[in-house]
Parts: structure tokens; sequence; C-alpha cells
């Protein structure tokens, strides 16, 4: 259900970003961004809704910020990011809740990207899914994204929810099978595979 989205690197390949980025090093800085940003960004995306961008950009700044004081490897940054994003995320809705917003008149008309047709349809694949996440119970949900779209460990969800590894099982477990019995999921997988015997 979730083609469109990729998969984060290894630890390996984040620690060298990592310990450069805690000295200081932008590009250390930016090799994590663009390695994990995509992930708080759909993260959030069910959390926050549509402010989901303007928390990301809260978060990477609390991160930057506070990123010389962090102490850890990959898995244990990655923990620390989802949190903050969280936190933000939910203060965002709380804000939102107390105060209401006029939608902007103007409009972006900036040019599409050379494969903004293969982005377009990956976004809209994406988009569908993670519209089909957000309506899960909300322990359901962010367990499912923290757990299969941020590929985080259980422990580690734990972590960042507040919650024990039980429950952070069960919910992941609950949301994926409503998911798979989620009447447009089921029709959209039908139509996918009928589609691929076709070719």
């Amino acid at each position: 259900m979730l083609e469109g989205v990729r998969h984060l690197p290894k630890d390996d390949e984040l620690a060298a970003a990592l310990t450069a980025a805690r000295a200081g090093d932008e590009r250390g800085f930016a090799v994590l961004w663009r390695a994990l940003h995509p992930a708080v960004l759909r993260y959030l995306r069910v959390l926050a809704g549509d402010a989901a961008e303007d928390v990301a950009s809260e978060t990477w700044l609390q991160i930057a910020r506070d990123l010389g004081r962090f102490t850890g490897d990959p898995a244990a940054f990655r923990a620390w990011l989802f949190r903050v994003a969280r936190h933000r995320g939910i203060d965002e809705v709380r804000r939102s809740g107390r105060r209401r917003e006029d939608p902007a008149e103007t409009v972006d008309t900036g040019s599409a990207g050379p494969d903004a047709a293969a982005e377009v349809i990956e976004g809209d694949e994406t988009a569908w899914a993670l519209s089909r996440v957000a309506l899960l119970p909300t322990d359901q949900a962010e367990a499912v994204m923290l757990r299969v779209v941020a590929g985080l460990d259980v422990a580690t969800t734990a972590r960042v929810l507040g919650k024990r590894r039980g429950a952070v099982r069960i919910a992941t477990m609950r949301g994926l099978r409503r998911l798979a019995a989620d009447p447009q999921v089921v029709h959209r997988a039908a139509d996918s595979r009928d589609s691929s015997e076709r070719v």
C-alpha cells in the first residue's frame, strides 16, 4: 500500500553524517535532513494534517539548535527526531483547535521539476495511502507510521510514543489489519492485481 515510501538508510550510512553534524558541519546536517525529512513529513501529515510542513520546519529548527548536546547513535537520533516531531505536532493540533486561519489568497505558480509527472503520480499514491492511515485511531496511525513508514523498531517507537512495547505491537497489528480490511484498500489492491495480470 505504501509503495511510494522510501526506506531509511542504514545506521552505518548515517553515523558519519551525524558525527559531522554534531560538530557543526552543514553538509552532515544536510545528509541527515535528506535521509530523514521525507519520513518525518509523512508522519506529520497523519498527525498534524495541513500544518505538516510548518511543524516539520519547527522540528528541524529545534534539532539544529539542540544537536550539539545530543549524544547517541543514528537509531537514538531517529528516536529523538520523531519524539520532537510528535511533540511539535501535538502542540500544533492543540494550537489549531484554539484559532481559526483563513486560507492564503495567493497561489505559488513556480515551475515543476523535470520529473513532475512521476512525482505527481508517486505523490498521489503516497497521499492516498497516508489518507487511509490518517483514518485509523490515533494510537494505531502513529504506530503504523513510525514502525512501517519511518522504519523505527518496536523499542524506539515505544519511547517516542511513551508506551510499552506490547502496546506498540498491538496498535501496529490492529492498524495494519484495519488497513488490510479497508474497502478502498481492498478495491485498489484488486485493481492493481488485475492491471498487472493484463501486462
